[in-house]
């Protein structure tokens, strides 16, 4: 496999690390809904013909036919665009794969804003709300290319439905190679003292960062967490920096209701109130743009997160 800072795109690593995980283990298949292209996965049909299948634009039956592998024994991996992965996909992927409990990781592409100029069509800014209301399922973002790797190996490994919001062009590089990167286990980038700003994703991770940064030159100090994992959360991470800092900025690329942000706030709710102020779409729908005028017209921008942190500091008093 290539060494990860080698990667330009998020979908190459994505791909490499299937066909590596096939490589040695032959009950692993793809399945795509005529996307191979997009997602950069015609390396593994080049690797694993008879282990790959193209089901055409037809993504409910997708996941018809990968819980249906799942159920013979194999690890289907399957993508689509996350617009589709969710709302086209999400009573197949309900009732086939999550109540029936099978073994499948469904990918769901270009998250959020990061559609770009196929629209507010292809947006899925309600994705992860609506994945978050299936039991025991594991919702996974990863911020950038170490990440992305790991997570999938993760997800490869992990006993039950996962679904995972994948950056698809471009990403970043974040982490070098050794960083541990475990399901359920937020990574602390920056250690703070006023408050904890918690981000998930390339977009809102790669936002949070300069947004630390320009804090500091007005004094203010904040922790910063990768939550990539948004399903569970680490409670245990967040309530500690709750009891350090005493309040919280979420950080999302999709919607601020019923998403990770969501969760931060129902688990602050019930177990240590502090401030919680969540960044994210605010009950919109999506629009064709650059990602610069995306972030700007959602509010997604470095500033949008300095001024909630403002917000959420004066909140402690």
């Amino acid at each position: 496999m290539n060494p990860i800072d080698s990667y330009t795109d998020m979908r190459a690593v994505y791909a490499d690390t299937v066909t590596e995980l096939a490589n040695s283990d032959n009950r692993v298949v793809m399945l795509e809904a005529d996307l191979m292209g997009a997602h950069g996965t015609k390396v593994f049909k080049a690797a694993h013909p008879d282990r790959f299948i193209n089901v055409g634009i037809a993504e409910a039956n997708m996941v018809g036919v990968a819980a249906g592998l799942s159920s013979e024994g194999m690890i289907p991996f399957a993508t689509t665009f996350g617009t589709f992965a969710s709302r086209r996909c999400f009573d197949q992927f309900f009732l086939s794969v999550c109540y029936a409990q099978q073994k499948v990781t469904l990918v769901g592409s270009d998250p959020g804003i990061t559609a770009k100029f196929n629209g507010g069509t292809h947006m899925p800014f309600g994705d992860t709300a609506l994945m978050r209301a299936v039991p025991n399922l594991l919702i996974l973002e990863p911020s950038d290319m170490l990440s992305a790797r790991e997570l999938i190996k993760e997800a490869y490994n992990h006993d039950g439905p996962v679904y995972i919001r994948l950056h698809r062009k471009g990403g970043a590089h974040r982490y070098a190679e050794g960083q541990k990167i475990t399901k359920g286990k937020g990574v602390v980038l920056n250690k703070g003292t006023d408050v904890t700003i918690v981000a998930t994703g390339v977009v809102m991770v790669d936002a949070a960062t300069q947004a630390v940064e320009e804090l500091k030159k007005e004094g203010i100090s904040a922790s910063l967490i990768d939550f990539h994992t948004i399903k569970p959360i680490d409670k245990e991470l967040l309530l500690a920096e709750a009891k350090s800092t005493g309040a919280i900025v979420t950080c999302e690329n999709a919607q601020a209701s019923g998403g990770m942000g969501g969760a931060v706030a129902e688990c602050m709710a019930a177990n240590f109130p502090v401030p919680v102020v969540r960044v994210g779409i605010q009950d919109l729908f999506g629009e064709v743009g650059t990602q610069d005028y995306l972030q700007k017209r959602f509010n997604l921008t470095p500033q949008d997160i300095v001024a909630a942190v403002k917000k959420a500091v004066s909140l402690k008093k």
